[in-house]
């Protein structure tokens, strides 16, 4: 079963996308910021991450170059509720940039589409 490490500072969003990413048959890892994430990504060696952008104690774009030095490979789907932050070129290294919506169908979408297209090693 393919491991998602899912990085979101709301509580009740972190509930929302656990609840619906595990019933689409994932095993879920949740973290609350990025310091949080980089701990579990090391420990918990998942095949992909979805990652929040405005989160406390370190920017997402800051998680998303640490967690990328811990496994250049793996493949990060930033989930944000701000679209600016795809021209800065840090975001280009996300296999998928998504704008939060009331309606998780992109996101779900693009977690099938990732894993279904990339080899993580």
């Amino acid at each position: 079963m393919k491991k998602i490490l899912i990085v979101e500072d709301e509580a009740a969003q972190r509930m929302l996308y656990e609840t619906e990413i595990s019933e689409m048959g994932y095993n879920v890892v949740l973290a609350k910021d990025g310091l949080e994430a980089v701990e579990k990504m090391q420990s918990e060696k998942p095949d992909l991450v979805v990652l929040d952008l405005m989160m406390p104690n370190i920017h997402g774009l800051d998680a998303l170059r640490k967690l990328l030095g811990i496994n250049p490979n793996i493949p990060v789907i930033i989930h944000t509720a701000y679209s600016h932050y795809k021209d800065n070129f840090m975001s280009w290294a996300a296999e998928e940039y998504i704008v939060k919506s009331s309606d998780l169908s992109e996101l779900k979408n693009a977690i099938k589409r990732v894993l279904s297209t990339r080899i993580v090693s």
